[in-house]
């Protein structure tokens, strides 16, 4: 692929197959729009990469748990909005949504969604408890992958708990390894696997599902707008394991042992994101961020326990030729002028609620924005409020480029359609560079 200015790939995503004539035409130039964006170069306009949760079930008239358990009722949503409102890239939702019948068939129990827990039309709520103890750092530094599956997993679904009672081969040799086989045949672990081998052929009947529709999306000319998630390493502790009060207690309670865990999980986080991103025919990588912001962490323990570990990752990832696309929800203000630390065009940087004028004063001329129409004003203002508040953010932060338009954390489930129109038609019209 050319090279950009800045040294990064021209596009950050591969046409499938099936696209002809217009369709191909327009998957790429919507994939260039938003390469170059991206790379900090000026398309011919700013780009739009449409991302909601549950905002295309109430658009559609499907209720959220249907969505979440209806693979087709949740592909004829994503593709009315898709067709719609004709995006740029969308962010599919199948990862995020079609998880109903798995979640039911390992009993799991780390979150409640519509109709298990909260009401049909209520989005899915974490539930923050401490399944890793702090005791069980070593357990966990010494073998992350048998940690989640015999011990982490058996916490948080039903499906799991029996495999708690297998044993650790690695201290058992020769033929007392191999008669080890015995603690499979346990009632209890037998039934285990069978109800795990029911729910991955539930997970698989999902993922099939989710790569036909991503085919006849991008045969249609609407490509992926990321390709892979994964978590920053502070954020895979706090929100997963210890939880965030754990995990804020262990910044000063077991410093040395956090740092060790983050390292060692890192590799394992970088692995699967590419493996998904090349699964998916793309590069761009999405991290959620949420424990490392003003609310929560001092800026000292930022760049001694969050940053240093994300940049890790970030750069891990830009050497390799993917695109670390950082969403910082909430107000990021005071570490702007520390993660301004990474190579220019070379990653994307998503904001909630910082002040997007003072990030592109900072980071103009680093890395490409994406934001910031807040939620409120996509939720309960006026078309026109939300067409004022669009042409100030592209006369101030997509000047000469380098700006993706989106609501401040995509599409609320509450937005009013006429507003998330007013978003779009915006871009096309005012948004336009030549």
């Amino acid at each position: 692929m050319p090279e950009t200015k800045h040294g990064a790939q021209a596009t950050a995503t591969t046409p499938r197959q099936g696209s002809t004539g217009e369709a191909a035409r327009l998957y790429a130039e919507r994939s260039q729009r938003i390469a170059d964006a991206m790379a900090l170069r000026q398309p011919d306009r700013v780009p739009l990469i449409y991302n909601s949760q549950f905002w295309l079930a109430a658009y559609s008239g499907i209720s959220f748990r249907q969505a979440m358990y209806d693979y087709e009722a949740l592909a004829a949503a994503i593709r009315k909005v898709v067709l719609d409102f004709e995006p740029d890239g969308y962010v599919s939702p199948f990862p995020g949504l079609a998880v109903g019948p798995v979640l039911d068939q390992l009993g799991y129990r780390a979150l409640e969604w519509p109709g298990h827990g909260v009401p049909d039309d209520r989005p899915y709520q974490y539930i923050d408890r401490e399944y890793m103890t702090a005791d069980d750092y070593d357990a966990f530094t010494a073998d992350p992958n048998w940690y989640i599956f015999a011990r982490f997993l058996p916490r948080v679904s039903e499906a799991y708990a029996p495999l708690a009672k297998l044993p650790e081969l690695a201290g058992s040799t020769f033929l007392r390894q191999a008669m080890q086989i015995r603690k499979f045949a346990a009632p209890e672990v037998a039934a285990a696997l069978r109800r795990l081998i029911a729910a991955g052929e539930e997970a698989q009947r999902a993922t099939d599902r989710a790569i036909a529709f991503d085919a006849e999306m991008a045969a249609l000319g609407f490509p992926l707008g990321r390709h892979a998630s994964t978590s920053c390493p502070y954020d895979y502790f706090a929100d997963y394991l210890r939880g965030s009060k754990g995990a804020m207690l262990d910044l000063r309670r077991r410093g040395d042992k956090l740092l060790a865990a983050m390292e060692k999980v890192i590799p394992f986080l970088l692995a699967d994101a590419m493996a998904a991103a090349d699964a998916n025919g793309g590069k761009i990588v999405f991290f959620p961020l949420h424990w490392g912001l003003g609310g929560f962490m001092s800026l000292e323990y930022f760049k001694i326990f969050y940053w240093p570990q994300l940049r890790q990752m970030m750069m891990a990832l830009v050497t390799r030729g993917y695109i670390p696309m950082v969403f910082w929800e909430g107000d990021c203000a005071s570490r702007l002028e520390t993660i301004a630390d990474i190579p220019p065009g070379t990653c994307v940087y998503c904001f909630e609620q910082t002040d997007m004028f003072k990030a592109k004063e900072v980071l103009g001329s680093i890395t490409c924005l994406r934001g910031n129409v807040p939620p409120s004003m996509l939720s309960i203002g006026s078309p026109e409020e939300v067409r004022e508040y669009c042409r100030k953010l592209i006369d101030g932060v997509g000047k000469g480029g380098g700006f993706l338009l989106d609501g401040a954390a995509g599409i609320p489930d509450e937005a009013r359609p006429e507003n998330v129109r007013a978003m779009y038609e915006t871009a096309r019209t005012y948004g336009r560079y030549n």
